[in-house]
């Protein structure tokens, strides 16, 4: 629903769109590209996924029709090497992962947009190799996102808290904000954690962060910092990293 309204996580998304230089091209690793392969998209024209159910229709009517970038694609497998990544061009899009923060970071939809596919056959550790080996396209104009939650348990959802997290949801969120602030090569040690189970019951949502704490420790000596922070509805993290 941040798609459709505003309040100070969309305010932050927009700040952000507004501030940093225009790039060549959003590359995104979104947590609802979660299959059995690596791929990213290859299409001249994504099509809008409505990838949910039990929205208003007026979520379903969204569409962000931005362009693809078939050149970067082909730069993201070529950077990616020894690793595997192939060119999808048909089978998927810009789902809401993506288009639910970029509507706000790039309201005209201007800015070409790929998606990279999360493997769900591979461990962590493949990802935050991944990460670091598309680092460098940053230095070609190339935007990364990673878009998933730090904190994702949606059966333990509690609608009476639209604003706050559960104490083991802040102390994993508080957790992981040190490690990737502080030592982003270290996000794995995160798997440890007491309350990781509670946080992390699928990884689908959790590997977006592998993502951006591998392109962080690649990418220098700068450090990762908080765009904004906070919980909903008791078991989600709404916090998001810049670096």
């Amino acid at each position: 629903m941040n798609a459709l309204e505003h309040n100070r996580y969309t305010d932050a998304w927009a700040t952000l769109g507004s501030a940093i230089p225009r790039p060549r091209a959003v590359l995104c690793v979104s947590a609802h590209w979660y299959t059995n392969a690596t791929a990213v998209t290859a299409m001249a024209t994504p099509r809008t996924i409505h990838d949910f159910f039990g929205f208003p229709d007026r979520l379903f009517a969204v569409a962000y029709p931005c362009p693809g970038a078939p050149e970067v694609a082909a730069e993201v497998a070529e950077v990616a090497a020894p690793r595997w990544v192939g060119l999808d061009h048909d089978s998927w899009g810009i789902d809401h992962g993506a288009w639910s923060v970029l509507t706000h970071v790039y309201p005209d939809a201007d800015v070409p947009v790929l998606q990279l596919a999360i493997n769900a056959l591979q461990p962590l550790d493949y990802h935050l190799d991944l990460a670091a080996r598309l680092a460098p396209l940053r230095e070609r104009g190339v935007l990364i996102v990673a878009s998933g939650n730090v904190v994702h348990n949606l059966g333990a959802l509690d609608w009476a808290r639209p604003d706050a997290g559960f104490d083991w949801a802040q102390r994993f969120g508080e957790a992981a904000t040190q490690v990737v602030v502080d030592a982003p090569s270290d996000v794995l040690t995160l798997e440890q954690h007491p309350d990781y189970a509670l946080a992390v019951p699928t990884p689908d949502h959790f590997i977006p962060l592998v993502y951006f704490a591998g392109v962080a420790a690649a990418g220098g000596p700068a450090r990762p910092d908080v765009l904004i922070d906070g919980y909903a509805y008791g078991s989600l993290s709404m916090t998001c990293y810049t670096a």
